[in-house]
């Protein structure tokens, strides 16, 4: 089975480096360390359980932040998304364009599906039952034009298509125009609303695909307060463009210190920058003695990637510990 390797595993540095939780940096993951800062949600929201109404008002916003049309599930996260996938999807043959998250290979393995990755791109992904993209890519950053996907959804099952990573760039996501009707698109609520914990995401797609994940997931599979924060946290187009523009100004920011260090630049999205070193390990230990955590690749031994510190007291550190 593929191998289920993440970032946010800063409790194994802990114990291999040392130090606190809180004198740690995580940069290991692709998630906003400038979250969208939750109010007050009230107590019925903790104490009562979800209701019809929450989640309407949290499809609604997700609707509108997303610009879509199409039919929304809430989910526990991405994550259960892409655990619901293999058992509501016909076939057995999977194939996934990659390098990428290897948690769609281990979910349809588990299930008993052929798993295939390729590494030529959408040309290798025609003809099978499932076709996965992550769109733009994790961790390179690469980025699939919509009218090539859509092409892909002609010649293949379903077409699923990853855009954890598309808040920042959603004038290329597969939702500006409505969806093939063997599509699904997943949606990341934690990653650039920096709420991760809420454990919150979307799939989105013809709504009798949609039904049968629902029976599976059941009546209340999203938290009170994941509904609240959700809707109030996308409704925000004021924090959103704000968070766009200063996280445009950091990928540049990150660009200039991996450089400065003698890596390459190799890619990246708005929330995470990909380098290539001459060795990831070291490179990795090194940031780990000034207790700065990061993300190295077990089919890659020169990839590192680094999330972006959130404040000016974190890049200080960060640009210290390479100088």
């Amino acid at each position: 089975m593929n191998t289920r390797d993440h970032g946010g595993n800063l409790e194994g540095a802990i114990a291999r480096f040392g130090g606190a939780r809180a004198d740690w940096i995580d940069l290991s993951t692709g998630i906003n360390r400038v979250p969208w800062p939750v109010s007050d949600l009230g107590r019925e929201a903790w104490t009562a359980l979800p209701t019809v109404t929450a989640r309407e008002g949290l499809v609604a916003a997700a609707r509108r932040a997303y610009g879509t049309g199409d039919g929304i599930l809430p989910v526990a996260g991405a994550q259960a998304g892409i655990q619901l996938l293999p058992l509501i999807l016909d076939g057995r043959r999977m194939a996934i364009a990659g390098p990428t998250y290897n948690e769609f290979a281990a979910s349809f393995e588990a299930r008993g599906w052929s798993v295939e990755l390729s590494t030529e791109g959408l040309d290798g992904l025609r003809g099978v039952d499932v076709a996965v993209v992550v769109n733009p890519n994790n961790p390179d950053g690469a980025h699939c034009g919509a009218d090539d996907l859509r092409a892909l959804a002609g010649e293949v099952g379903t077409l699923v298509v990853d855009e954890s990573f598309a808040d920042a760039v959603p004038e290329g996501s597969l939702l500006r125009r409505p969806l093939p009707g063997n599509a699904l698109v997943l949606r990341s609520f934690g990653k650039f609303y920096g709420l991760a914990g809420v454990r919150l995401g979307f799939v989105i797609g013809a709504e009798a695909r949609l039904e049968a994940m629902r029976v599976l997931a059941g009546p209340w599979n999203v938290s009170g307060p994941a509904l609240a924060v959700g809707a109030e946290a996308l409704a925000d187009e004021g924090w959103r463009t704000a968070t766009v523009e200063r996280l445009t100004g950091e990928m540049a920011r990150m660009d200039r210190i991996g450089a400065g260090a003698g890596w390459r630049v190799l890619g990246g999205t708005h929330l995470f920058r990909l380098f290539g070193t001459d060795d990831a390990a070291a490179a990795q230990e090194r940031l780990a003695k000034a207790q700065v955590w990061s993300r190295i690749f077990p089919y890659s031994d020169s990839w590192i990637r680094l999330g972006f510190p959130g404040s000016q007291a974190e890049w200080e550190r960060l640009e210290a510990a390479l100088a």
